[in-house]
């Protein structure tokens, strides 16, 4: 079990790709809190986790909100006695458009979600790490944010933004063995796939593959893997790298 002993909040969990890496973690002996604003989608991930024999929780929490991210936190404590590792997954974008389209509140919920969400984690679990001798931040951002692409202007700079402000958590955080790290996956099959298209038909998906080498889109299970190594004790001396999970995408 490569996560023995660990204890893992995931935002985002009741989808895509942080469905994925909670039960890819439940499957190596992490104890999992799910969180999510979708109550369906968390109830049924952890349903199917402890079905298969592993161990999670569900809480609701809205990354963008103080208050939901003490909640989450204490809930995740309260349930399994500590925490070792957070998974930022959770994410947001606006429609495949011209950026002068993007409204006023559009453009504040997606910076709210792919960025204050960092915030709001590292002000509620930084403390815990520090009293208990470290812990690993993964933040799951996006090529978008590496190789910006016409139509997804404010999305690219969330994710930029997301990139930039880990990398600085990993060096001002690593006296105090905390690890930092970054998966950027190229576009996947998640709920934010036809947002990401503007319009899902097979030419567009096309078009989307023909650019990336290897011929396809991401899929959960591989961010979930390449999540499970950097949270995991064999990468105890990696902080502040960012990994492009992208079938070659930025290249």
């Amino acid at each position: 079990m490569r996560l023995d002993q660990k204890i893992a909040i995931v935002t985002g969990g009741g989808s895509g790709f942080g469905e994925g890496i909670a039960k890819r973690f439940a499957e190596e002996g992490c104890k999992v809190m799910v969180a999510d604003i979708n109550d369906e989608g968390g109830n049924r991930v952890v349903a199917e986790i402890v079905a298969a024999g592993g161990q999670a929780r569900y809480q609701h929490a809205d990354v963008t909100k103080d208050a939901d991210w003490a909640v989450l936190v204490k809930a995740t404590l309260d349930a399994f006695g500590g925490l070792t590792t957070v998974i930022n997954n959770a994410g947001v974008t606006h429609r495949n458009q011209p950026l002068t389209d993007v409204t006023e509140e559009i453009f504040d919920r997606v910076y709210a979600v792919n960025v204050k969400s960092i915030f709001h984690s590292t002000k509620h679990c930084v403390p815990h790490f520090r009293k208990v001798g470290g812990g690993v931040f993964v933040n799951v951002c996006s090529t978008a944010g590496v190789r910006p692409r016409p139509g997804l202007t404010w999305y690219n700079g969330s994710k930029g933004a997301a990139i930039t402000t880990s990398r600085s958590m990993a060096v001002e955080l690593a006296p105090d063995k905390i690890r930092v790290c970054v998966i950027n996956p190229v576009a996947g099959e998640t709920p934010l796939l036809s947002e990401f298209m503007g319009q899902d038909t097979p030419e567009i998906r096309a078009k989307f593959v023909s650019v990336i080498p290897l011929g396809r889109f991401s899929k959960p299970q591989d961010i979930a893997n390449t999540a499970l190594w950097l949270a995991s004790d064999e990468a105890e001396f990696i902080t502040g790298t960012c990994i492009e999970v992208d079938g070659g995408r930025c290249v």
